[in-house]
């Protein structure tokens, strides 16, 4: 009897194998409860992120700026620009936006008291004028029998249609056929020397 006495007291006892262990039940719990808290800070912390929540510790957004996008031909220059399209880009008041250029107002024609065609020549001889100018064969002069001196004639070459206006110095031509001569100067600016004579339009300007 002290021999089966001692064998069954070497064994544990009924409570001490299959009694409740508390603190190994509890353990995985409290891990599973940890593990879920850390995942649903995350998510918080990242709806936080995209949608920028009230957390005051964040930096603050910068304040939103206007921008003015100019097209590329406006700014390539003003000139190509239109104008008022660039004042309404860039937002000018009307006292600061460039104002157009002015144009040059076009000098009025010559009016022609007269005009006829005739035989013309030209001379370069000779020291002084029929008004007691020193005579120029390069200048832009002529020779009339009765127009006033001074007078402005416009000569047109019938060939090529080239013009020169001379102004009447002198006296003549004292051929039959002609009715005016220019200096070698007007000559040569409606017509080539070696011609010699040439059929003109002339235009008498007031």
């Amino acid at each position: 009897m002290r021999a089966l006495a001692g064998r069954h007291s070497a064994q544990p006892s009924p409570d001490e194998d299959h009694g409740p262990k508390p603190s190994r039940r509890l353990f995985p719990v409290l891990a599973g409860a940890a593990v879920a808290a850390v995942l649903v800070g995350g998510a918080v912390a990242a709806l936080r992120f995209e949608g920028g929540g009230d957390d005051t510790g964040g930096v603050a957004a910068p304040a939103s700026t206007r921008t003015v996008d100019l097209d590329e031909d406006a700014t390539r220059s003003p000139d190509r620009a239109d104008r008022n399209e660039l004042r309404e880009a860039i937002q000018l008041p009307p006292s600061l936006a460039p104002s157009p250029s002015a144009k040059p107002s076009a000098s009025p024609s010559s009016t022609v008291k007269s005009s006829g065609t005739c035989k013309a020549s030209y001379y370069a001889t000779g020291t002084t004028t029929a008004n007691g100018e020193a005579f120029d064969p390069d200048g832009l002069t002529a020779a009339h029998k009765t127009l006033p001196f001074n007078t402005r004639v416009r000569v047109t070459n019938l060939a090529n249609s080239t013009s020169v206006t001379a102004r009447i110095n002198d006296r003549g031509p004292f051929v039959e056929g002609r009715c005016i001569d220019l200096s070698r100067g007007a000559f040569k600016a409606i017509a080539s020397l070696g011609a010699g004579v040439i059929t003109v339009k002339y235009e008498v300007l007031a």
